[in-house]
């Protein structure tokens, strides 16, 4: 157990620095052909910090855990709007664009209502149980090219870059660590998985909690990070980019791509509460920047709250 559990940490470390060195890398990339702060958070850094989800979800897909697969994918997404914006708008209030209200966030609302719909068998087509199909992950593959389309008309439409900045990396080195950054992720998610597992079973505790609270939150911690850094230093951009495009590829990528690939997840043992606070959360960041075109210090607080009740219940009902 305390071999299982020092592996656990060790991996969680491996994870956060190898996102970190991916997410500069990636981004000294991005700055050296002038891609826009939106442009950066919504694709590389969203993409660097959802790598660590994505190479646990292939591990544990082929290793037939698919409740770490969804419940990987379901409690980041919590974690990323509930914890890690609430965080970030306590520390500051959080500006929303205009562009991120009316099309990035629906897009989110839209991937996350398809997702809940996928995986309601039972409540939706009176089946004896939820099953996530290879059809499925190539209907979710296939709503994530619309979020693609997306990105590529607002590259073409963008004029010139917001800011020029000048890269941490020259290419060269930015590829370098790009490619180092994601050797770590995926080691690291190895040994997440391994020991979560492990540690799962020799207490009795399903995968579904495991997932959701210990692999979500290890995961999300680049995210966490980013964002908290992002809102100190103002790139508001950055840090509500990241929450939204990782929660987009969370379930186009991080899901969509094991699913289409190597097959079904069946005997899912999710419940509808996982699920409502999944796309309640979702509501809730849409309304909040709706409202005032920008997340506040008490909107950041009723994340916080929701986010305390629903692992509270979580917590006290795997007891």
């Amino acid at each position: 157990m305390l071999i299982n559990i020092i592996l656990l940490i060790v991996g969680f470390i491996v994870l956060v620095k190898g996102a970190d060195l991916f997410v500069d890398a990636a981004s000294s990339l991005a700055e050296n052909f002038h891609l826009s702060k939106m442009l950066i958070a919504l694709t590389i850094v969203a993409f660097g910090t959802s790598a660590p989800e994505f190479a646990v979800s292939i591990k544990a897909i082929m290793s037939g855990s698919g409740d770490m697969v969804l419940g990987n994918v379901i409690g980041s997404n919590i974690l990323n709007i509930l914890l890690i914006l609430g965080i970030s708008s306590c520390i500051h209030a959080l500006n929303v664009k205009n562009t991120t209200i009316k099309k990035e966030l629906p897009i989110t609302m839209l991937i996350t209502s398809l997702f809940i719909v996928l995986v309601n068998d039972i409540h939706l087509s009176g089946s004896n149980e939820n099953i996530l199909s290879r059809g499925d992950g190539i209907t979710i593959l296939l709503f994530f090219s619309i979020f693609i389309y997306y990105l590529f008309t607002v590259m073409r439409s963008k004029k010139e870059p917001e800011e020029i900045r000048k890269p941490k990396y020259n290419i060269l080195l930015s590829f370098l660590f790009t490619l180092i950054g994601i050797v770590c992720l995926v080691i690291g998610s190895n040994i997440v998985v391994d020991s979560a597992s492990k540690i799962a079973s020799s207490l009795g505790v399903s995968e579904r909690i495991i997932a959701l609270t210990i692999v979500a939150l290890g995961t999300s911690l680049p995210e966490l990070v980013t964002s908290v850094v992002a809102t100190k230093k103002g790139e508001y951009d950055i840090a509500i980019g990241n929450v939204v495009g990782s929660n987009i590829f969370n379930i186009g990528i991080v899901l969509g791509i094991p699913v289409a690939i190597f097959g079904s997840i069946s005997h899912i043992s999710f419940t509808m509460i996982d699920l409502f606070v999944m796309l309640l959360s979702s509501i809730l960041l849409f309304v909040f920047s709706y409202k005032n075109y920008k997340i506040s210090r008490k909107e950041g607080i009723i994340f916080l709250i929701v986010f305390l009740i629903y692992y509270g219940n979580l917590i006290f009902s795997s007891l």
